[in-house]
Parts: structure tokens; sequence; C-alpha cells
């Protein structure tokens, strides 16, 4: 049975008086690589007079670049979606014989396309900290990453803002 999710998001802006705006890059709707798959969905931008392209970056990611040619008093983006949130095994991929243990080696025939992927950002001290902690002896790979993952999720506090425009 489909379980279904619709999702409303709304940004508006209201200026006091006329504002030129640079291109507006919006990124709301999923990535076309992902399991869940999207019913439906609209974006509706105001003011009306408006160029709108639509793109994909690097990652496949869907982006709309908004260029308003004169100046605004608002800006209202609106995004209504339905998404089919259906169960699926995460445990359902294949891993290849030559990862099932880690750590392990990626051949070179795909080492070059994964390096942008490989290069870590600069550690900062807790990142460091918690990385040095990490049992890197051999283990099976997926139960590896399960442990890993079930650590961070027990370790990292979320903490809920309410303040009005806090976004992270």
């Amino acid at each position: 049975m489909a379980i279904l999710a619709a999702v409303y998001h709304l940004t508006h802006y209201k200026y006091d008086r006329p504002v030129v705006l640079g291109p507006q890059i919006i990124r709301l709707r999923p990535a076309p690589h992902s399991r869940t798959k999207v019913l439906s969905h609209s974006l509706k931008v105001e003011p009306a007079n408006h160029f709108v392209n639509l793109q994909q970056d690097p990652y496949g990611n869907f982006l709309a670049r908004f260029v308003f040619p004169e100046p605004v008093t608002e800006l209202k983006i609106e995004v209504d979606l339905v998404a089919d949130m259906t169960v699926y095994n995460p445990f359902d991929f294949f891993v290849e014989p030559s990862a099932e243990a880690f750590p392990f080696e990626y051949s070179e025939e795909i080492r070059d396309d994964l390096a942008i992927y490989r290069t870590p950002e600069p550690a900062g001290p807790l990142l460091s900290a918690l990385l040095n902690t990490i049992d890197r002896s051999a283990a099976n790979t997926v139960n590896f990453l399960v442990d890993l993952n079930a650590r961070l999720q027990r370790e990292i506090a979320y903490i809920v803002r309410m303040e009005t425009g806090v976004f992270s």
C-alpha cells in the first residue's frame, strides 16, 4: 500500500521599496535519482514578470534559475508536491565482491571518477576527535556502515530552533 505525502512550502518576502533582485536559484524539488517518486510538483513564483531556466547541477539535482528584469516589491515562492513514500528495503543493493570487506580499495578504472567524493574537506577539532575514535580494523563493509550510522544517530543531537528566519 502506497503512503502518499503532500508537502506545501511558502517563502514570501515583502520589501518596503522596490528592490533589484539578482538571479534567484530555487532548489525545491527532490533529486530525480532518489527512490522517492514525485507524483506531482508545482512551482509558482511571483511577480509574474520573470524569466526562468530549468537546469540540473553537476550532481543531477534540479534547480530553477529565476531572473527578474525589473525592481520588485515582493518575492513569493510556492511549492506543492505529492511524493510516494512507499517503504522499501534499504538493504536491497549489491556490494561488489572487492568491496565486501572494509577497508577496501577502489579499482583503478573507477578511482578517478570517484576522486571528487573521496577528497575530504578539512576536519575541525570535533570531527577530528570523532574520526580518531572510529575502529578501522577489518570488518564487513555493510556492518561497518550500519554501526557507524547507528553511532552517529546516537551521538549527534538535533536542536529544534523556532526563531524566525533560522534555517540551520
